[in-house]
């Protein structure tokens, strides 16, 4: 009976080569879009993407051909800049209301931020990382739902500092924070690349690099060199990464691309989640 779950199992994932056909014509479909803006057509492609990059599959993502690998470095970019005229709209909307700490369930996928933030607070405090007195999170957006939801339900007394270059999402994050005498003492909106920040990491206990910061591979090494070089030794980085198929929609962070870390936890979701997490800690002895 195990053995024809197990053929089950496998006879399930969707092969590679069909698998890719699909992200292609998506693809081809977003590319031609005369804007990104949230509206019933870019929602609905967008939503095939997930679903089709969620599906179970043994793709390996670094030995697709080369074209391939170009269609899906282009769509990092369509996706990330997708992802961020949908946070703008959804976060304008709720800072328009009242108490919009309280409707961020509004977001189509705040779901999504809760599992993800459960998971890992659970990866961090199984390391030793229950309740820091300092946060940074790097690429907050206009909508900074990690940080909204870890200082809510899991880091209730951590100050949390969020960076991001637009400052127009930081304004919007502010005016959503505001709302609340309490969380606005907690919480800090940075406009600045955080490559130009350096002093300032040494005060952080853990260092949170969002998905979507540095979407091309050698730009996200550098950044993560850079914090690495500036955070305090015994500090922790978490870096959310993809993996398999979820590869198409942000990029990979290995273990390999981690040197002079001591690598933690490595979690790849099965599930509705997207992305991957890498908790690594700069070493007390930094060679």
């Amino acid at each position: 009976m195990a053995s024809l779950q197990n053929q089950s199992n496998f006879e399930t994932k969707i092969p590679a080569e069909i698998l890719i056909a699909r992200v292609i014509q998506i693809h081809d479909r977003i590319s031609k879009l005369e804007s990104l803006r949230p509206s019933k057509q870019v929602n609905t492609l967008f939503s095939h993407l997930v679903k089709l990059c969620t599906l179970p599959s043994n793709i390996d993502i670094k030995a697709i051909p080369q074209d391939v690998q170009a269609v899906r470095e282009n769509l990092i970019l369509l996706c990330g800049h997708a992802e961020g005229l949908l946070e703008l709209e959804f976060a304008t909307f709720i800072s328009k209301i009242s108490r919009p700490l309280n409707n961020l369930d509004l977001f189509p996928y705040y779901n999504n931020y809760v599992e993800l933030a459960r998971l890992e607070y659970r990866i961090l405090s199984d390391n030793g990382v229950v309740q820091p007195k300092k946060v940074a999170f790097v690429g907050s957006g206009p909508m900074p739902l990690t940080s909204f939801v870890m200082a809510t339900h899991h880091m209730k007394s951590t100050h949390f500092d969020n960076y991001d270059i637009d400052e127009v999402a930081n304004d919007v994050a502010r005016r959503i924070v505001a709302s609340d005498n309490e969380f606005e003492k907690r919480m800090k909106f940075v406009t600045s690349d955080i490559m130009e920040v350096k002093e300032k990491l040494m005060e952080y206990d853990c260092i949170f690099l969002a998905a979507l910061v540095g979407m091309r591979k050698d730009r996200k090494l550098k950044i993560i060199e850079h914090v690495r070089k500036h955070m305090k030794a015994g500090g922790y980085l978490l870096v959310r990464s993809a993996n398999g198929a979820r590869a198409f929609l942000y990029p990979e962070v290995d273990e390999v691309d981690l040197p002079g870390f001591e690598v933690l936890s490595v979690f790849h979701p099965t599930n509705e989640v997207i992305n991957s997490v890498v908790l690594v800690r700069k070493p007390f002895f930094d060679n």
